[in-house]
């Protein structure tokens, strides 16, 4: 008899779950996507930048019409730029003096030194060759740059987990013998 009653506890209990074990088996309901930040605009790759003001200068010393140039520089850098500078070969293309074509440029920050140049070659008639090669080398100096911080941030990286787990073992094997050692030789009177 009380095996008998013994069973049908058991089923009853397996058939009907406690509440807080219901609570646990329900399905958690799908979360509504976390509002993101507005990321700004990632700045291009300053050696394509730097590739970008180089085929600009060759552009130019050829004798290539800018807007023609412009626009092969902007498939050259693509990204922000690109947009940038096809609407600067546009304006350009279109007649526009030098002033109001590179005005678009001036609002990305990649192409803002450029267009500062090429405005300022325009009023003064000095060679935008000259100013687009000198762009490059900086760009490259400036990609140059941030490689070795990235490189200077990963040896910290590495180094400090190094770091971690070599000081423990300095401690018990190198300092903590040395520290019993002088312990054990010291008169020490019982008090």
């Amino acid at each position: 008899m009380n095996a008998v009653v013994a069973l049908i506890a058991a089923v009853a209990v397996l058939l009907v779950p406690v509440p807080t074990a219901r609570h646990r088996l329900r399905l958690p309901r799908p979360r509504a996507p976390a509002r993101s930040r507005p990321q700004r605009p990632r700045r291009a790759d300053p050696l394509v930048l730097a590739a970008g003001w180089d085929l600009l200068a060759a552009g130019m010393r050829a004798g290539l019409p800018v807007p023609v140039i412009v626009r092969a520089v902007a498939v050259e850098v693509g990204g922000t730029a690109r947009r940038t500078l096809d609407e600067v070969a546009d304006h350009l293309a279109l007649g526009c003096d030098a002033a109001t074509g590179w005005e678009p440029a001036l609002r990305d920050p990649d192409t803002a030194e450029l267009a500062r140049a090429a405005r300022r070659t325009a009023r003064t008639g000095s060679a935008l060759a000259d100013v687009a090669a000198e762009l490059a080398d900086r760009a490259r100096s400036r990609g140059s740059d941030l490689a070795e911080a990235r490189a200077q941030r990963g040896a910290v990286w590495i180094s400090a987990p190094l770091g971690l787990c070599f000081l423990p073992a300095f401690l018990c094997l190198g300092v903590l013998p040395v520290v019993l050692g002088l312990l054990a030789q010291l008169p020490i009177a019982p008090l």
